[in-house]
């Protein structure tokens, strides 16, 4: 009979001691505070590149948890994102996450405009002051929407984007033009990231904050 890690804290306990040790030196390339967000993004996608292709930039993780703290509405770009994050620590803060994509006005707008339904859900988030972190983990034209918008002064600076569209057209692109904001940014340069890796940069900022029951 197979002997196997059967707890779910001692299998993830187990993935990070594993994540850390492989990581050997690189570890020292990251600040106490990034480095939880380096492993939760390996131990998402057992891709140990992302060491080397994630970039923190204008203090992202501590406005983040600012905004967090206080209480704010996260835009996010897929309902899978909306669905991964913990309602529970989510709510520990008076936060929430929602997603605009699938919304019946989205999707009759979108198509009368010839835009993608990324761009217009990404217009309306960008309308609601309450809205102060960004997670974009599947649309470019999503990311440069809101690029768009900050340049334009149509929405007040965001306290946190998290900028990961996966992917070969624009992917790449977009995250590299947003830099050039100087907004709170979390990035995974090139054409990996995606939906799963959002929403692992959100929980490696969130579980700083909140302890989770059996972890």
């Amino acid at each position: 009979m197979s002997t196997y890690i059967k707890v779910p804290e001692d299998i993830e306990k187990r993935s990070f001691e594993i994540i850390e040790e492989e990581l050997g030196e690189k570890v020292k390339s990251f600040s106490d505070k990034e480095l939880p967000i380096v492993k939760r993004v390996i131990h998402t996608t057992a891709d140990f590149e992302y060491a080397d292709l994630i970039e923190f930039q204008n203090g992202a993780i501590e406005s983040g948890m600012e905004a967090l703290e206080k209480g704010c509405k996260i835009y996010c770009d897929t309902n899978m994102i909306v669905n991964g994050l913990s309602k529970v620590a989510l709510g520990k803060f008076n936060s929430m996450a929602y997603c605009l994509v699938s919304d019946e006005e989205v999707i009759k707008e979108a198509k009368s405009r010839g835009v993608t339904r990324s761009i217009v859900g990404m217009e309306k988030a960008g309308k609601d002051r309450d809205t102060k972190i960004f997670l974009i983990g599947n649309a470019p034209t999503a990311l440069y929407q809101l690029k768009e918008m900050i340049e334009k002064n149509e929405i007040e600076k965001p306290a946190l984007v998290v900028g990961v569209p996966v992917g070969f057209v624009g992917a790449s692109e977009s995250k590299d033009e947003f830099k050039s904001l100087g907004i709170p940014y979390i990035t995974i340069n090139g054409r990996k990231g995606g939906s799963t890796v959002a929403v692992a940069i959100l929980h490696g900022i969130l579980y700083q904050m909140y302890k989770r029951e059996g972890f």
